[in-house]
């Protein structure tokens, strides 16, 4: 069982940036593929970027290649979203996600934090 909750959100201006955390409680964090999810008012739940278990792969959505960089220390059972560059229809609630290993970073998310709202005014 993985507990995860996020933090980091807020109101920013376009172009500014943020750097949201998600920290995990459970004895399998370190072995957890985690992605980060993004929900928009009327939209469907998207995959905004995920990380392997050690870091050495990750995966990035065409709307953030290039400004949103995702992380993680397995020391401190953390995984970090920087997102810079900011735009307005980057505003949404984000989540962390986490699951078990596995090739494909884009499906099978089982374990869910309650999501931290991110508004970009332009």
């Amino acid at each position: 069982q993985v507990q995860l909750v996020e933090s980091g959100g807020g109101l920013v201006q376009a172009g500014g940036s943020l750097r949201l955390s998600c920290t995990a409680s459970g004895r399998t964090f370190s072995t957890n593929d985690v992605g980060w999810f993004r929900q928009a008012p009327g939209k469907e739940r998207e995959l905004v970027a995920a990380i392997s278990w050690s870091g050495g792969r990750t995966y990035y959505g065409d709307s953030v290649k290039g400004r949103f960089t995702i992380s993680r220390d397995n020391a401190k059972m953390a995984v970090y979203l920087q997102m810079n560059s900011l735009k307005p229809e980057d505003t949404a609630v984000y989540y962390c996600s986490a699951r078990g290993r596995g090739l494909e970073l884009t499906v099978g998310y089982t374990y869910w934090g309650q999501g931290t709202q991110v508004t970009v005014s332009s």
